[in-house]
């Protein structure tokens, strides 16, 4: 029984991927629901690599998953570090955690990478704060000599020291992918459908409070560079589903929950405007 309903939910968020599939005209190759999300509620990654043939990978993940991506993402870009460092970040978290905050893990680990305090990496507070688990995770990264061209399980496993040294690599395609839509190297990477909001509507300075704290200045409401404006750009549309983010615009473009894409807006300003 249970089985029959989990094909249920599948299939439903199959038909609300494809809808999304048609609305941001993108012809798929191949969409990924790992992990399946448990409800209707969902972000696509569409900055996969086009084939000759125009196919591309679509990966589907939680907002919950989205937002997390997000903060390691932010890290990265506010310690000034090359994209492949978010790449290899977000394949340890995919592996360890599928990219939720957990609260325990196997022996005393908890966290998005299931860092463990007995092995010094903090107390299971801080571990269990994403931006100081990302942090964390970046400062042993930069540790390891020659770790900007190593392959993504390499520098993940000369961090982490896992059990499985070789598990990284499964997620090194989606990483990538997930890595350029939220470093803005692929502009409009990310969008999110959502059929609501998660929790109470936060205070209104809640946003601006956590960009600052993640991506740090500039950021929101302020005038930007491109390449600065496409990643708080991606950045506010993975926050959108907690901080109740109803529409985020850039230099002539919108997204808006409700649609779950891209679109031309009246205006064309290089800031990042966002409504909560």
């Amino acid at each position: 029984m249970r089985l029959s309903r989990a094909r249920r939910r599948a299939r439903r968020r199959i038909f609300i991927v494809a809808a999304l599939v048609v609305v941001l005209g993108t012809v798929v190759a191949v969409v990924s629901l790992r992990p399946p999300a448990p409800f209707e509620s969902l972000c696509t990654v569409s900055a996969g690599t086009t084939t000759a043939s125009g196919t591309k990978n679509v990966y589907v993940i939680t907002p919950s998953q989205a937002q997390n991506a997000s903060i390691i993402a932010a890290v990265s870009i506010q310690k000034g570090l090359p994209d492949h460092a978010v790449t290899v970040a977000l394949a340890t978290a995919f592996q360890e955690s599928q990219l939720e905050n957990l609260t325990y893990g196997d022996l005393d680990s908890v966290g998005l990478f299931q860092q463990r305090p007995s092995e010094g990496w903090g107390t299971p507070a801080q571990i269990e704060n994403p931006v100081y688990a990302a942090t964390a995770f970046y400062d042993h990264l930069v540790q390891v000599p020659g770790w900007e061209t190593m392959p993504v399980t390499e520098a993940a496993q000369m961090v982490q020291r896992s059990a499985s040294p070789d598990a990284y690599a499964q997620w090194a395609s989606e990483a990538r992918s997930l890595a350029r839509a939220l470093t803005g190297e692929e502009p409009e990477g990310i969008a999110c459908h959502l059929d609501g909001f998660g929790g109470h509507a936060p205070a209104p300075s809640a946003l601006t409070t956590a960009a600052a704290t993640e991506l740090g200045a500039p950021a929101l409401g302020v005038r930007v560079s491109t390449a600065r404006g496409r990643q708080v750009a991606a950045w506010a549309v993975a926050h959108a589903y907690n901080y109740h983010v109803t529409s985020v615009t850039f230099a002539g473009r919108q997204w808006m929950p409700s649609a779950g894409s891209w679109a031309d807006a009246p205006s064309s300003r290089p800031v990042v405007v966002v409504t909560p």
